[in-house]
């Protein structure tokens, strides 16, 4: 069996230098008996000696399985530099699938391969879903940064990731695995069975791999500092603004005992006097034992036990691979994948959130109470009082049950009820995916070889939506006179009650608000590829190795739809974050590409090998829509390595690399859904104190009779239009790296690897971010202007004057999709290897390190440059930090492996820029924030507890122990110490991220966890 000391070989590592330990050396024997395809990530010359000129971060089989890793998103989340993405820790807005995301420059800007092919993407941003690798079949994973776009296409704009599976396996593997949390849940389950044999005297091999994983959820709920949902600026329990019981607007509960009381006057219960124009909802009237409350304040709604930390996972997936020697000359060969997963998302209860209702004054769940705050609602918002309806009205109209009644009246008013009664939102999304290659390959002489090879691959995800309200049936039902019909009932409608306390809402009327409905997302690729690829057999005049070639050809077409039912394209599912339109799309490109390996000097004094490389690309997409011609890009690739004495190789790349849109980009249509925001400029008091801003808040869509009373979204919500744009053309990037690698004689065993990288992204595909949004309007306020497009352009819930509510009716923020914007990143990588033999033990250490010196982000040329290295804000939403590492070290005894990981994760900070804003809105409202600067920020400043995240340590103990020639066992226990992710609020980040009042999917926020697994392999 394998030892437990191999590691990553240096970043040039796909040459034939071995640092890994004599025990591993034995399994790696029987792979290498049988020689299949070499795949050499970063070029297409397949040379099993070429040392790169661009570094490239090599995780082996033997370090996944030392990590006990079940998902391939695990895998490369604990590479230092590699960005959390869409993964297993993300609940709240998870779309089914894993994503990658290379150093912070989002996930669709790299590509995922499997033996060096591109796999079908598994939806509209066209990035590939990490579910389908078949870790049982991996070897290693490369992971090369920079734009790689000259080898591989476009995409490859901030590098590649390439999962290399074992090739010739032969012989039967069957694996087990077992883990579960400290705390007894979030047990994940995993079975691989691999079945592989050589055939014709070596001629052919088949291999056959088949795994089922299943993973059970981890609700927040059931950890200490998750169970309540913590505001992030006032630092004290927060939730949700949709609460219950129900708010509604455009009430005035000082009028709840009589309405001839008004405005000016005191409240019923004792308390201060409460002003014209506003509701005192911290007031809660009990009148005949019922529960009515306004806007101003409420108790908030905690969603945080209803959501999880580890998605409910189930996967089925096959591999299966064969080659076949018809001649000396001729090899075919085939690869298939396919696999099934659901990924299920659980979220707190649907319900109304913001809506428009009408409301008879004669509905029967109204108490009097309740009725006498509408009736007395001010609908003066000039001086003066004027009561909706008289005290002799109201009362008429309490028994006015018919609209044809004179004294039948009805009220509007703007309905935020959760749905307790109903239960969790849940989201099952079912995956679906294959992806099938065939070629042919042989020899032209015997340098020089050719390949073509055609794949086609097909993934549907079908997303079935279930416990949620219909927000037209909540106005129907709330349309009643009386307990048994709605004044409109073609469709079997049940009175709601949305007046009484929680547990109010019966059965019957659940089940009349719900329907499930479905989200069905197809994408598929075709793709031909062909190669000529070895060496000329001839080699310059100083050199002995000969020059290397590689010319090919490619064609791609990509399709992606997204079909709603009805009831998603409405948006009329409440809770649901907007509508799901329809899109349908296509695209294809034809390429020409050629790369050169120039050996210049070899063999001489301070010239051991000095080698340079170059490629280039030419790409013509075809865009399937009316009046878009397409376009053509041109990429390439220049780099070189010397190496003046056996110990020291400097090397250097430098590469022209493009992205073009994928289909959501091109053809989402514009939609309105959910985004997150800090602070509201226009809530609050700031803008009754301030003419310039309460004409912008206007100008939005707010009433002046609102101004004052405008809430922030306690959930951190905000709504958002966006989509798509036919006329975005692709980015372009220049990146270039530059490093040393170091293996001394002095010390034998000892491989190190320091480089260098820097990439910058123009004429980015970008949305603005929310405080860029909101910057654009009130980063001056004594400038800004009621007329500035930048501020008219933002639209408010006209019944609230919120950012919030709904999608019908209050567009929010707009953040439209443009060629106008720049990324760039720069930092460095430090690779360091070392094997010693002991004696008595062989010992091995490795460290992988990543310094980032910058990661910034500027959607417009008038937008912020923002920094978001070592921050985290609602502007930098997935963590960057400034240092992380992960150390090894590995003891191998005979039998025995004992091995320790150390993970850090440098301090983080609340954003600066973000901070400046919030102290900005807290010196505009004195009234809400009286001591900015303070022990007490109150509500428009993040707590100052929240503004920072130490330095984290973690520690991971595994051993492995051969019990038999063919079983083995491993043991790990993960997060050794039990470390607690830091606590910062649920309002202070992306809700992707930032969930449970931590960003779990940068901390542990499981615990410590116990895995074992047993192996058999013959």
């Amino acid at each position: 069996m394998a030892g437990m000391a191999t590691f990553a070989a240096p970043a040039y590592a796909q040459d034939t230098q071995d640092t890994t330990p004599a025990t591993a050396q034995a399994q790696e024997a029987t792979a290498e008996a049988g020689q299949g395809d070499i795949v050499v990530t970063g070029t297409l010359i397949k040379n099993p000696n070429l040392e790169r000129s661009a570094p490239v971060n090599v995780t082996t089989s033997d370090e996944i399985e030392l990590q006990q890793t079940n998902v391939a998103e695990e895998i490369l989340r604990e590479i230092p530099g590699v960005v959390p993405s869409i993964g297993s820790a993300v609940n709240n807005g998870n779309g089914g699938a894993s994503f990658v995301n290379l150093r912070g420059l989002g996930s669709n800007r790299n590509i995922v391969l499997v033996d060096g092919s591109r796999l079908v993407p598994a939806e509209l941003n066209g990035r590939f879903d990490l579910n389908n690798i078949p870790l049982a079949l991996v070897e290693r994973v490369d992971v090369l940064t920079g734009g790689a776009s000259t080898t591989y296409g476009a995409d490859a704009i901030s590098g590649v990731v390439n999962f290399i599976t074992r090739s010739d396996f032969a012989g039967a593997e069957l694996s087990l695995s077992e883990q579960i949390t400290q705390q007894g849940d979030g047990n994940v389950f995993r079975a691989d069975l691999t079945l592989g044999a050589n055939f014709d005297d070596g001629r052919g091999n088949a291999v056959f791999s088949v795994g089922y994983q299943q993973s059970d959820p981890v609700y927040q709920g059931d950890r200490d500092f998750s169970i309540s949902q913590v505001d992030s600026y006032s630092g004290g329990i927060g939730g949700s603004g949709t609460s219950t019981p129900s708010r509604f607007t455009n009430v005035n509960t000082t009028g709840a005992d009589s309405i001839t009381t008004g405005c000016g006057a005191a409240s019923p219960t004792p308390g201060p006097v409460i002003p014209c124009n506003t509701v005192q909802g911290n007031r809660q009237v009990t009148a005949n034992g019922a529960a009515f409350r306004g806007t101003s304040a409420f108790d908030a709604f905690n969603f945080n036990p209803y959501n999880v930390f580890q998605t409910p996972f189930e996967r089925f997936n096959l591999f299966g691979a064969a080659r076949y020697e018809v001649s000396d000359a001729v090899e075919f060969y085939t690869r298939g994948v396919f696999s099934k997963n659901t990924v299920s998302t659980i979220i707190a209860p649907s319900g109304a959130f913001g809506i428009s209702v009408v409301v008879p004054l004669s509905n029967p769940f109204l108490t009097t109470a309740q009725r006498n705050a509408f009736c007395a609602f001010d609908t003066n918002s000039g001086p003066g009082y004027t009561p909706r309806f008289t005290a002799a009205e109201c009362a008429a109209a309490a028994t006015a049950t018919s609209p044809t009644n004179p004294n039948y009246r009805t009220v509007t008013t703007t309905l935020s009820r959760r749905a307790t009664e109903l239960g969790p939102r849940i989201s099952d999304f079912i995956t679906t995916f294959f992806d099938y290659k065939a070629g042919v390959r042989g020899d032209i002489t015997d340098s020089v070889s050719w390949d073509l090879s055609g794949a086609y691959g097909e993934s549907e995800n079908v997303q079935t939506q279930q416990g949620y309200w219909l927000n037209s049936r909540v106005r129907q039902a709330a349309l009643a006179t009386n307990t048994a019909t709605c004044l409109t009932d073609t469709n079997g409608c049940v009175p709601l009650n949305l007046f009484g306390p929680d547990g109010s809402i019966t059965d019957a009327m659940n089940s009349f608000l719900t329907a499930n409905s479905l989200i069905q997302t197809k994408t598929s690729l075709a793709q031909v590829r062909g190669t000529v690829s070895g060496d000329f057999g001839w080699s310059v005049p100083m050199a002995t190795d000969a020059v290397a070639f590689a010319i090919g050809a490619e064609y791609r077409k990509y399709t992606a739809s997204q079909e709603s039912d009805l009831l998603s394209q409405s948006g009329d599912l409440g809770g649901a974050g907007g509508a799901a339109p329809n899109i349908d799309g296509a695209y294809d490109v034809r390429e020409a590409f050629a790369e050169l390996v120039l050996p210049l000097i070899q063999d001489r004094p301070f010239f051991e090998d000095l080698t340079l490389e170059a490629g280039i690309r030419y790409s013509d997409y075809k865009i399937d829509a009316p009046g878009n011609p397409g376009y053509n890009t041109t990429t390439w690739k220049a780099g070189g390595s010397w190496t003046p004495v056996d110990a020291l190789k400097i090397r250097g790349n430098y590469a022209h690399a493009v992205r073009a849109p994928n289909i959501a980009e091109l053809f989402a249509p514009l939609n309105t859904v959910l985004t997150n925001l800090g602070t509201d400029p226009c809530a609050g008091a700031a803008p009754t104190a301030n003419p310039n801003l309460a004409a912008i808040c206007i100008a939005q869509g707010a009433s002046p009779s609102q101004l004052g009373s405008i809430i922030n979204d306690p959930a951190g919500q905000v709504n958002t239009t966006t989509g798509g744009n036919l006329n975005v053309l692709p980015e372009k990037s220049n990146s270039w790296t530059i490093g040393v690698v170091l293996q001394p004689d002095f010390l034998p065993g000892f491989a190190a690897t320091v480089d260098y990288y820097n990439i910058k992204i123009t004429d980015a595909i970008t949305n603005p971010t929310p405080g860029d949004v909101i910057d654009a309007c009130f980063g001056n306020i004594t400038a800004a202007s009621a007329t500035n497009p930048a501020c008219t352009v933002i639209r408010r819930d006209p019944g609230t004057g919120a950012l919030f509510g709904e999608a019908s009716v209050a567009p929010g923020l707009f953040q439209p999709l443009s060629n106008l914007g720049k990324l760039s990143t720069d930092g460095i990588d430090v690779s360091l290897n070392y094997r010693r033999d002991l004696g008595f033990a062989n010992l091995g250490l490795n460290f992988n390190g990543n310094w980032t010196n910058s990661s910034k982000f500027q959607a417009t040329p008038t937008s912020l440059d923002r920094e978001c290295t070592g921050f985290y804000s609602v502007n930098c939403a997935s963590l960057q930090p400034e240092f992380s590492f992960t150390q090894r070290t590995t003891l191998s005894f005979e039998d025995v492996d004992v091995s320790f990981l150390w993970r850090y994760i440098d301090s983080m900070e609340f954003e600066p820029q973000q901070l400046a804003d919030d102290l900005a809105a807290a010196i505009a409202e004195p009234g809400d924030c009286p001591d900015p600067n303070g022990a007490d920020p109150g509500f428009c400043m993040v707590n100052p507890e929240f503004r920072t995240i130490k330095a984290e340590h973690y520690f991971d103990l595994t051993a492995r122990f051969n019990a038999t020639e063919h079983l083995t066992f491993t043991a790990s226990v993960i997060n050794l110490l039990d470390n607690k992710p830091k606590i910062v609020g649920n309002t202070i980040g992306s809700t992707t991220f930032n969930s449970g009042n931590v960003y779990p999917s940068t901390y542990d926020a499981l615990g410590r966890r116990f895995a074992v697994t047993a192996k058999l392999k013959f």
